[in-house]
């Protein structure tokens, strides 16, 4: 089954009205993010990449007609007009890494309203999720202050695939490392990786476990000393490292407990024994607010590894993210349901240097000294430049995490940076609003004008 039908049934009953009402023109849908979650300052825009390698190859095969047309409970004939579509259109997108604010676009997609509304699920699946956990990932790199930080989310992500792109999204916000051997391999990244308890368990003591594994790997080694007893399994750790003079490169894990005052206690017996080189890794249920923690308490830490709630962004596991028409055939357009109101029209976002963020009409030329957040990427349903690397990323999330305000920053009740919305998107807004009959709301379009 092709990522073509990775879609939502409406999609395909819309897209078919559409091509038998004869209606082709080019339709402009926007893709953002309502609110944000709460404990979020701001968000780093992730998943466009993905989304372009799916319109890059997107074509509605024979085969994925007949799976539309089981789906609808009608003949593969009646579906013909969708056979062999493509995706045609332009794409203008915020680049990975790119810091983003609430009612940000982070893509618009202008295309032949069909093949528009077809791509609707894959794009939001991919940028909402991504966005979601490169927004969580980013700020435990914050929290460690320096320190490096591995991805060790893969048993736990919702499937394999999200594994993956939680790794990407690690690398993409400055992890150190993952666990994950595919995607290291994918994308070129360092493998880290220790020892399970099992492991321990399988041998009569651990010292006999300790020196076996270190038989079998003459390099560095990272020792997990908490099966048991924590302190006792770092002084046996201690005394094998010291006994095999394999000291520096050299780790011990801990993965439970009060890990800041059995850190002090280890790191002792560490230095006690001669190996002040021998790092500690922590692990076990980490996210940013317990490094965060472990950091301020002044725990002599030098690696975290995060898993479980880092991969599934557990305290915010969505994003309320929205793809909605703005524009067909150079008519601007916008939703007013309650909660869920729209801007009209094709966007640019503008960034001012110690300003703001300002969402505008596309074809606004932006304040002075301002730069266009959104870039053209794909036009005619193929990529105008290669595909980003993970370096390219992180360089851009460096910079634009370098000029966020601290408040924004903090990991604990951080103050959200908010994007204005221009005078002349304000303006149409309020227009378009007045002459669909909702004047009550009128003022509140214009009052939040920048």
């Amino acid at each position: 089954m092709s990522d073509v039908t990775t879609t939502d049934l409406y999609e395909v009953t819309m897209a078919l009205s559409y091509l038998h009402e004869g209606m082709d023109r080019p339709a402009t849908f926007s893709l953002f993010v309502r609110a944000l979650p709460p404990e979020r300052g701001f968000l780093v825009s992730a998943g466009a990449e993905p989304a372009l390698d799916h319109l890059s190859d997107y074509l509605v095969t024979p085969a994925d007609v007949e799976d539309f047309a089981a789906a609808l409970g009608r003949p593969p004939a009646a579906l013909a007009a969708l056979r062999g579509l493509r995706f045609t259109g332009e794409v203008r997108a915020v680049p990975e890494g790119r810091v983003v604010l609430a009612g940000e676009p982070l893509l618009e997609v202008t295309a032949p309203i069909a093949q528009a509304q077809l791509v609707e699920i894959f794009l939001l699946n991919q940028v909402s999720h991504q966005t979601a956990v490169a927004s969580k990932a980013v700020r435990s790199v914050l929290a460690a202050a320096g320190r490096p930080v591995v991805d060790f989310s893969l048993r736990r992500t919702h499937g394999p695939g999200a594994g993956l792109q939680a790794a990407r999204l690690g690398a993409l916000t400055g992890f150190a490392g993952t666990s994950n051997v595919a995607a290291a391999v994918r994308w070129g990244l360092p493998a880290s990786g220790t020892m399970a308890h099992s492991y321990v368990e399988a041998f009569p003591d651990e010292e006999t476990a300790f020196r076996a594994f270190a038989r079998s790997h003459p390099g560095p080694v990272t020792l997990l000393v908490d099966t048991y007893d924590t302190v006792r399994g770092a002084r046996t750790a201690a005394r094998v490292l010291r006994d095999l003079d394999r000291g520096p490169g050299c780790a011990v894990r801990l993965d439970s407990g009060d890990l800041g005052a059995l850190a002090r206690l280890v790191r002792s017996d560490l230095d006690a024994a001669g190996l002040p080189d021998v790092r500690i890794v922590v692990s076990g249920g980490l996210d940013e607010y317990a490094v965060d923690a472990l950091v301020r308490s002044g725990a002599p830490i030098d690696v975290y590894a995060v898993g479980t709630r880092v991969g599934t962004s557990a305290d915010a596991p969505y994003l309320d993210s929205a793809y909605k028409l703005v524009d067909y055939d150079g008519r601007p357009v916008l939703k007013l349901s309650s909660a869920k109101e729209t801007l009209p029209g094709r966007k640019q976002v503008f960034r001012r240097p110690g300003g703001g963020d300002v969402i505008a009409l596309l074809e606004e030329a932006g304040p002075a000294g301002s730069e266009q957040l959104l870039r053209t990427v794909m036009s005619g349903g193929r990529r105008l430049d290669p595909p980003d690397t993970l370096p390219q990323a992180h360089a851009r999330l460096t910079a634009d995490l370098a000029a966020l305000p601290a408040e924004a920053l903090r990991v604990r009740a951080p103050e959200p940076c908010r994007a204005k919305v221009s005078e002349k998107l304000s303006g149409l807004t309020a227009d378009l609003r007045e002459r669909l009959g909702s004047p009550d709301v009128v003022a509140s379009a214009r009052g939040s004008s920048g």
